[in-house]
């Protein structure tokens, strides 16, 4: 009697066949693979109870507070600094990687400048527009460069493999693609890591170490240590970095690398030492830009200012994906409160992924897309109109504000009068699409520690009137 078909292809189906023992396996081979799928199956029912414990531990305790981050990084730094200093810190030996890595590439886009410029000066009929593959960059007039630069440029050189060094130990396994020469490096190319790829433990599990508390816990000696080229390299660097022409030809070029994240050239003399350690300032200083939505678990040590308050603190961190919003919007509906930071700095700049677009212009129309969506209508919002240091700095140099947000007409260029303009301009956005919406509004600093302090104190007063207006006293 011929097999039916049904039985014929379920003989036939690929699972089985991939779940099936070999048909070669010896009794000493079954005995081992019987062990390991008990082990497996131990250690899947562990995890799962350890769910479950957790699922109902959460039932029964206070609701976890919730806070979705939408900005610059260093405010989570500093929840982990407060809350779990301990951690915070034994991440230092990746962090010094981070740091090292934002040193090197200041200087490459340094010496990238000066390339253009000696390009320039070499080839002045070669539009300067075709070498930094733009359509319509004007001409510009670069000081000329001496041979003593170029002889610095060469004796920089080895930086640039030690920036391919480090990205490779950031970045995980097949995500590094360079190629032999570290020359043909885009200008100024940033990394990106994924926020669950765990690159602080790849990167420790690299160095063969778990912790950075203590100096004796670094091998001073590796001849690899990228430290060793740093400091090598330091006296070339602060001279670069201090250059007169140098710092015209970054002028003519509007390049500002003091007002960006990860700025460490001021620095120089301790982070290229050679036992250099990250302070706690350091690591909030640092720049590295993150993929993906991560989430952070704190435990408080007490409700601020003698207020019961959960213990428990979920930060969700939107990271690099903050444009995104109509695709992570519906999954945070939930949250306690939103908190937005806005860069008010950078006025004068753009996107680095679409030049068409201001920073500033852009962080407006996320606002208004966060402030507008009705999924978001019942979350409280904090504002913090962030780098305010900087912004004032840059209004007192000259540039005016007036020359790249037209509306702000012809208002003075001061830092009183610009950030009272900037605070309106959310203020209005907020009230035309949500009206009667109460926000959370602060000035900040780039790395201003008060930050996490303020966001203590809004988080209670959301959760004392979102008690109140459960029990009707407010509406």
């Amino acid at each position: 009697m011929p097999t039916p078909k049904r039985l014929r292809v379920s003989e036939d189906d690929p699972l089985t066949r991939a779940i099936a023992p070999p048909s070669y396996e010896t009794p000493a081979e079954r005995e081992e693979r019987l062990a390991a799928e008990q082990e497996a199956k131990r250690i899947s029912d562990a995890i799962d109870e350890e769910l479950n414990k957790q699922r109902i531990s959460e039932k029964k305790g206070p609701k976890a507070i919730k806070i979705l981050l939408l900005g610059k990084s260093t405010t989570l730094k500093n929840f982990q600094l407060m809350n779990s200093p301990k951690a915070f810190r034994s991440e230092r030996a990746s962090w010094r990687a981070v740091i090292q890595l934002n040193v090197v590439q200041s200087i490459h886009a340094i010496l990238d400048l000066m390339s253009r410029a000696h390009s320039s000066a070499h080839n002045p009929s070669t539009p300067m527009n075709h070498i930094t593959n733009t359509t319509s960059a004007p001409s510009k007039e670069y000081p000329p460069l001496n041979p003593e630069h170029l002889k610095l440029k060469m004796r920089l050189a080895p930086l640039l493999q030690v920036e391919v060094a480090l990205m490779k130990k950031l970045l995980p396994n097949g995500h590094a693609q360079f190629s032999n020469s570290a020359q043909s490096l885009p200008i100024q190319q940033e990394i990106s890591v994924n926020s669950s790829a765990g690159w602080k433990n790849t990167f420790n599990r690299l160095m063969g170490r778990n912790s950075c508390d203590s100096a004796d816990l670094i091998d001073w000696s590796d001849p690899d240590d990228p430290g060793v080229v740093l400091n090598a390299c330091a006296e070339d660097m602060k001279r670069l970095w201090t250059d007169p022409i140098i710092r015209k030809l970054m002028e003519v070029e509007k390049m500002r690398p003091e007002e960006m994240a990860g700025f460490f050239l001021d620095a120089l003399d301790r982070v290229t030492s050679p036992r250099y350690i990250p302070t706690d300032d350091d690591v909030l200083r640092a720049r590295l830009k993150t993929l993906g939505v991560s989430e952070h678990r704190f435990t408080m040590k007490s409700g601020h200012m003698g207020s019961p308050m959960s213990h428990d603190w979920r930060v969700f961190d939107v990271g690099g994906q903050r444009s995104l919003a109509t695709a992570w919007v519906p999954y945070f509906d939930d949250m306690n409160a939103i908190i937005f930071l806005a860069p008010i700095s950078c006025f004068d700049q753009v996107l680095q992924e679409d030049p068409s677009v201001n920073r500033l212009a852009d962080s407006f129309l996320l606002w208004k897309a966060i402030v507008s969506n009705p999924l978001l209508k019942k979350t409280e919002l904090i504002l913090f109109l962030n780098k305010c240091d900087i912004l004032r700095a840059k209004l007192a140099s000259g540039i005016r504000l007036a020359d790249y947000i037209v509306s702000y007409g012809s208002r003075p260029n001061d830092f009183e009068s610009a950030s009272q303009y900037l605070k309106k301009k959310f203020a209005g956005l907020l009230k035309e699409h949500s009206p009667e919406r109460l926000y959370y509004f602060h000035l900040t600093s780039v790395t201003d520690t008060k930050s996490t302090t303020y966001i203590l104190e809004n988080v209670q007063d959301v959760l004392v009137r979102d008690n109140l207006r459960r029990s009707a006293l407010v509406t």
